[in-house]
């Protein structure tokens, strides 16, 4: 075959792996939002308190802000073909063991694993696709990959909510299981065979510190701010973590540029702001998509299913004004859209202090949705240009991977931070829900300043 034929095969073939690892990485993004809305249906089904609750989110995101980065450098070693594989399989193994778990400990142990896998395939799918497409191809096929992740993280809440109405929550987890033997069989079928990998070792003890940093961190936060309050054994916790993840920058500087988290990467100041602002916007972010769906099910009398379908004006809003945003971003650099989103989130998230118990949707709840949305598009549009803007060449990779592991971290915290909230019960419940959007807006102004830091001409075209 030559001429036409052989490029339209290349083509065909090329979209196929596209949809391969959009289907591949799907299966994070739905996972990463749906059990949201199944929180208080499994508070009811397993018991486990508003603990047990933080930590069925906790668990995944642990592994998959600490990994994410070891992910991609065993992608490089291994195969990518292969790792991609290898951590669709896992996830769809732990999905099968969330929706028989008898109990909450095994399920927050299902879903470590979960976070492990999604871990290994995030990267190996992006990676693919790098190697797949080549200049404006590449860039349209990236962008594809990150609108098709933004819609199935924002159709998980409606679908999980549909599925726990109509059946139990135990399906959120078995429907993972045909999408990945659909990836499965797919990658199989149409991902390139793997080339002979880097030989060069991992960095091993730095994804264990980073582990065992986040994971006494969270276990800390999660015990003192619950309903007994600090102690020692809390106190502990969160000072082994902070211990841990000292030791793992220690090491990463020792590491030099054979890091996970080449130390380098901060002597740029806008690098420095891009972070800070990644962790607060995310982390307020990641707040309110845990606190929103709890507090309508459990304050608003919300099915599970309308609670997931009040969160639908967030991707619709994002997928209407993004495109616009970016190339606004193009023209006058990233900086000012990067001030001015998370201050258009703030006052969002403060038109949500309006909220009652049976608060009317379409004049209170959604106009705050539509702000928070319209901010977030100002941010989220031009983050990544900016990020690889303040990177030297070396280390955009690196600095791309990063930024991805701070987003999930600063949803870590946040998520560790809320115990007091899915304590609450009744009237308390919209008190302590008013305190959490007070927090979570100071946050989101927070990520507005350290824009500042941000070079100005960052993501802006010559």
């Amino acid at each position: 075959m030559s001429g036409p034929g052989k490029e339209a095969a290349h083509h065909a073939r090329s979209a196929l792996i596209l949809v391969t690892c959009v289907l591949a990485s799907s299966l994070a993004f739905v996972d990463g939002s749906a059990v949201n809305v199944g929180l208080p249906a499994i508070g009811r089904g397993l018991g486990g308190g508003a603990a047990g609750l933080q930590w069925l989110i906790s668990g995944y995101l642990i592994p998959l802000s600490a990994l994410l980065l070891l992910g991609g450098a065993l992608g490089d070693r291994i195969g990518r073909r292969r790792l991609l594989i290898g951590g669709v399989l896992l996830f769809g193994l732990a999905s099968a063991a969330c929706g028989f778990a008898p109990d909450l400990r095994l399920l927050i142990t299902a879903r470590f694993i979960q976070g492990v896998g999604a871990a290994l395939l995030m990267p190996s799918s992006l990676a693919i696709l790098g190697v797949t497409f080549e200049g404006e191809a590449r860039g349209r096929a990236i962008g594809i990959w990150a609108a098709a992740g933004a819609a199935t993280g924002a159709a998980g809440p409606v679908l999980a909510g549909w599925l726990i109405d109509l059946f139990n929550w135990r399906m959120i987890f078995f429907i993972n299981l045909p999408i990945a033997a659909g990836a499965i069989g797919m990658a199989i079928r149409y991902l390139p065979k793997d080339a002979e990998g880097d030989k060069s070792p991992l960095d091993l003890l730095g994804a264990f510190l980073a582990t065992v940093g986040l994971g006494g961190l969270t276990w800390g936060l999660i015990a003192g701010t619950g309903a007994a309050g600090w102690s020692l054994v809390s106190a502990a916790g969160l000072a082994a973590g902070i211990v841990f993840l000292a030791g793992f920058v220690l090491w990463e500087g020792k590491k030099a540029e054979r890091a996970m988290m080449p130390l380098a990467l901060f002597g740029s100041k806008s690098f420095i702001g891009l972070t800070l602002l990644t962790l607060l916007l995310y982390g307020a972010l990641g707040g309110l998509m845990v606190l929103l769906p709890y507090v309508l099910i459990e304050a608003g009398g919300y099915s599970s299913a309308m609670a997931g379908a009040a969160l639908l004006p967030l991707p619709l809003v994002l997928a209407v004004t993004s495109p616009f945003l970016g190339g606004l971003a193009g023209r006058i650099g990233s900086r000012p859209l990067l001030i001015l989103g998370p201050f258009v989130v703030t006052i969002g998230f403060l038109l949500m202090l309006r909220m009652e118990a049976k608060t009317h949707y379409w004049t209170v709840l959604l106009p705050s949705l539509i702000v928070i949305s319209l901010g977030l598009a100002c941010a989220v549009a031009p983050l990544t240009t900016a990020v690889l803007a303040s990177a030297d060449p070396r280390h955009t990779g690196s600095a791309s991977g990063f930024n991805s592991a701070i987003a999930r971290t600063g949803g870590l915290i946040a998520t560790a931070l809320l115990g007091g909230v899915l304590a609450a019960r009744g009237a308390s419940l919209i008190g302590a829900f008013h305190a959490a959007v007070i927090a979570i807006a100071c946050a989101s102004l927070a990520a507005s300043a350290s824009a500042i830091l941000t070079d100005r001409k960052a993501g802006k075209r010559a």
